[in-house]
């Protein structure tokens, strides 16, 4: 399982409201977004885990991390596991 760090992240706002992410801030850092890889929803599970939407970014630096919005409460993370993936 992964974990998930909360993080601070800026949106592209188009036919809806945080349509994708464009920058976000983990561990004193900034990371521009060049592009949005993949995308796909979860839909409440339970309770205890809401519904959220996940996105496999590529930053400017050449590094994949995958970022999850939880819809209902408006939060964002980003999921570890235990390293970034260098292209």
């Amino acid at each position: 399982m992964n974990d998930l760090v909360e993080i601070k992240v800026y949106n592209y706002s188009g036919y809806k409201a945080d349509e994708y992410p464009v920058y976000f801030e983990w561990d004193n850092a900034g990371f521009d977004v060049k592009e949005v890889l993949d995308r796909w929803y979860q839909g409440e599970l339970n309770p205890g885990i809401p519904a959220a939407d996940y996105f496999k970014v590529l930053t400017t630096d050449n590094k994949m991390y995958i970022l999850r919005h939880e819809i209902k409460p408006d939060k964002w993370y980003l999921c570890i596991r235990g390293e970034t993936i260098n292209l």
